[in-house]
Order: structure tokens, then C-alpha cells, then sequence
């Protein structure tokens, strides 16, 4: 699935980050921090509630929030680089759902105003200048927020709906996934492309990936596969499907509901996917290969394979950091026993090594800041050894 949905639709390369380039990356970027973090949930430390800003209406940081009667509204608005997450961004985020816990409200909708992407991860360019410049601060406080308000909307008091039209990666899962109602329209786009970048599947992935079905979510980890609405709503990922003329619908009736549950609201608006799911041609291989118990078995099982999915696939396993796939594999096999909390603890604490390793900085490099495509990763894997470097 190299291509989106629709032709006109500017969506980032197969092995691109689900964190997507910066606008200006600094200047909207990682706000200072002190120190580590853990993940909770009651607000940023050192960073105070602006309650001031929680208005009916507001439009700052990205993020247009306000309150449609008993519907909360949050919309990502920073299509320029398609509503890639910025400190402020999550910030932000973090602050509404804080004050709007303590509202009567029907539901809370996330969408996007960009027609091509729901969110397209955070803005690794920064994290990865903040790495060069040794801010590392910066970066921990950019994670430890998103990973707050990912904890948050696992545990919302009030039903979450993200409407997912365009590209989601990355942190954009972290803003759908873990809410239980993700609408999908036939321009949907996921992907967890992170080990093309030198990092790993974050935002509590190694919770979800684990507990798809078979061993998809271990194939969807290592590789970065692309998967469109039909799929998504196969292994689970989403939750509903709508035609994108009746998408529109949804605020209104999320609004009027009354007695009704948001399933049966989001059902007035039901539709199937224009295409079938891909990944269904391809799932007895899948669970095969991808449920072995070591990277290199993976390898092993993809390269006794004849068949040209096969070859393909150990193709893209064998372009991603080696160090990558370790630290992949090893969050997405313990994260099947973990909480949601602990995974996402687990996920800070490799977060603080990895984005400081060589293999981060170089990929980053090739594939948002160069875009030549063509990492030179200092970790390698051999088969007698598994991963060095």
C-alpha cells in the first residue's frame, strides 16, 4: 500500500517516521523539562493548567477546541505538516481533557481540518535536533505528556470518537487507538513505520500491536505495513466504518444522541470499505513467520518462504535499524503481559537510549532531514550473534 486512497492525497513514503517533519521545529517545538518522567495522569510537572485558555472556543497550538452544546470537539490543525504533534500540541491536549473530565458531555470527537491526514506522529525532526544539541530534557517532557494523554483517553470518562479521514501514524494511534470508537473513511491510512527511522513503535503500541489478532501486530511493528480501512477494521485497529459523504454527520448526531449509545449513532452512518482488506490474502504466512519466537526465526521463516510476499517482506525487515527491530521485538513480546501504564513506561525508559543512539540520528537523517532514503545504520545484525552496534 505504497499509495493512499486517493491520488491527490500527499501521503509520506513507506519507512517514513510516524513522526513527520516539522514547520519550523523549534519554534513550535519541545518546550524545556526537568529530569525524568513517569507516566500519570494529573498534568505535566512544572508545567501549570492555563485555565484561563479554556474557553468555550479556542484556536491555539494546533489544536482548535470547543464545546458544541454537550459534544467537546477537538480538532489537530497543523496541516502544513500534517498535524504532526508538537509539545504545545500535547500540552494542550492534556489540558482540555483535564477540564473537560468535570463537564456533562455526550462525547468528545477528534478530527482533523486537513483532509489528508488525522495526524501524521510527532515532530521527530525536533527530537532529533534536541539529540544533536544534547537537550535531552526537551525531548522526555515532549514523551512524557503525549504518554499522559494517551493514559487519559484510555481511561475518559466520557465516550472518545476519533474520525479518522487521511493518514494515521504513529502518535495519531495514540489519539485514536486507545479510545473506543475509531471511525474510519475510506481515505484511512495507519502505520507504525518507526524502525525505518532508527526508533520503535511508541505511544502504548507495544500494548495494542500484542493483542491484535495472530501475529499481526508483531508484523505491523517490525515492518511499518501500511493498512487502509478495510484492514483496519479487520484486526481491529478500528472500530466503525463511514463513506466519507456522511462522515460529516457524525458531530451532529455524537451531539443529539440522547439515550442512544455511540455505537448505534455511529451505525446510522455504517458503511463497507470501497476495497477489500489486503491483509487477509497474506495471514496464514503472516502468522507463521511473525509468531516465531526470535528475530532471527522471523528472518528464518521469511527466507525458507518461495513465495513473493515473502521475499518482499524480508526485504523491508532487512532495511530497518537492527537495533530497532531488538527493541520492537522485545517491547511487543513483554507487552502482552503489561498495562497499558506499565507498557507505557516501559516505552519512555527506551525512548531516553534510543533517541539518543546513533541509529535514531542517522535515520531521521535519511528519511526527513536528507530524504536521500538511504540510512547507514551502525547496529547490524548477524546470525550468529543477533544485533551489534
Amino acid at each position: 500500500m505504497s499509495e493512499g486512497p486517493s491520488a491527490n492525497r500527499e501521503i509520506p513514503g513507506q519507512g517514513e517516521s510516524s513522526h513527520a517533519p516539522s514547520e519550523g521545529s523549534r519554534s513550535r517545538g519541545q518546550g524545556s523539562g526537568q529530569g525524568k518522567r513517569e507516566i500519570g495522569t494529573q498534568g505535566s510537572p512544572g508545567h501549570e493548567i492555563d485555565w484561563a485558555r479554556l474557553q468555550t472556543n479556542t484556536e491555539t497550538d494546533g489544536i482548535r477546541t470547543r464545546l458544541d452544546g454537550t459534544l467537546g470537539r477537538i480538532r489537530l490543525d497543523r496541516p502544513k505538516a500534517l498535524n504532526a504533534l508538537t509539545l504545545p500540541m500535547v500540552r494542550r491536549l492534556e489540558e482540555v481533557l483535564a477540564e473537560w473530565r468535570k463537564r456533562d458531555l455526550t462525547a468528545v470527537l477528534i478530527d482533523s481540518t486537513d483532509a489528508r491526514a488525522f495526524c501524521a506522529g510527532g515532530d521527530i525532526r525536533a527530537i532529533r535536533e534536541n539529540t544533536l544539541a544534547a537537550r535531552y530534557a526537551e525531548s522526555e517532557e515532549f514523551f512524557a505528556t503525549e504518554y499522559r494523554v494517551n493514559a487519559t483517553l484510555a481511561a475518559y470518562p466520557h465516550p472518545v470518537v476519533a474520525l479518522i479521514d487521511g493518514v494515521c501514524m504513529g502518535g495519531g494511534l495514540g489519539l485514536s487507538v486507545h479510545g473506543p470508537f475509531r471511525v474510519v473513511t475510506d481515505a484511512a491510512v495507519f502505520a507504525m513505520p518507526e524502525t525505518g527511522i532508527g526508533f520503535f513503535p511508541d505511544i502504548g503500541a507495544s500494548h495494542f500491536l500484542p493483542r491484535l489478532p495472530g501475529a499481526i501486530g508483531m508484523y505491523l511493528g517490525l515492518t511499518g505495513h501500511r493498512v487502509g480501512a478495510a484492514e483496519a477494521l479487520e484486526v481491529g485497529l478500528a472500530t466503525h466504518y463511514s463513506p466519507a459523504e456522511k462522515a460529516g454527520q457524525i458531530p451532529e448526531l455524537l451531539r443529539e444522541r440522547g439515550e442512544r449509545s455511540v455505537d448505534e449513532v455511529l451505525r446510522q452512518v455504517a458503511g463497507a470499505p470501497d476495497r477489500p482488506s489486503e491483509l487477509a490474502a497474506h495471514r496464514g504466512e503472516i502468522d507463521h513467520c511473525f509468531g516465531a519466537a526470535s528475530l532471527a526465526e522471523i528472518r528464518g521463516r521469511l527466507a525458507a518462504s518461495a513465495t513473493p510476499w515473502a521475499r518482499d517482506t524480508l526485504a523491508t525487515v532487512d532495511r530497518m535499524s537492527p537495533a530497532s527491530l531488538a527493541v520492537t521485538f522485545d517491547l511487543l513480546t513483554r507487552g502482552r503481559e503489561r498495562s497499558l501504564a506499565e507498557c507505557l513506561d516501559a516505552e519512555l525508559r527506551a525512548g531516553r537510549v534510543v533517541t539518543r543512539s546513533a541509529d535514531f540520528v542517522e535515520g531521521v537523517r535519511a528519511v526527513l532531514v536528507d530524504k536521500d532514503k538511504s540510512p547507514r545504520w551502525a547496529s547490524e545484525y548477524t546470525s550468529d550473534k543477533g544485533v551489534r552496534g
